[in-house]
């Protein structure tokens, strides 16, 4: 089973290390729930991803939308060029920064 970690580095910014694939994206979404619960504005580091696929981007846009639902706003930073590419391909690049 693949891997991942969410930590909390400080309020309302988190580290994401490890896989966003589709074998970690839903528990990765289910984990963000409960972690981002009371932030309005949050951020992602995304630099130690250690591997990503189009579930990894699938689950950015997902937390967008969760963001915008509760007029709150997401950051990405060190997002994986695999999901870059991704998002390119499919004319999504501006949604995730």
């Amino acid at each position: 089973m693949s891997d991942f970690e969410l930590v909390r580095s400080g309020d309302g910014s988190y580290e994401l290390s490890g896989e966003m694939s589709f074998d970690t994206a839903d528990r990765i979404l289910k984990a963000s729930e409960q972690a981002f619960q009371g932030h309005e504005d949050i951020s992602v580091d995304m630099s130690r991803v250690t591997r990503a696929d189009s579930a990894g981007l699938a689950l950015l846009l997902e937390w967008k939308a969760q963001a915008n639902i509760r007029a709150g706003q997401i950051r990405f930073s060190g997002v994986p060029d695999s999901i870059r590419a991704i998002a390119e391909t499919t004319e999504v690049t501006h949604l995730i920064g």
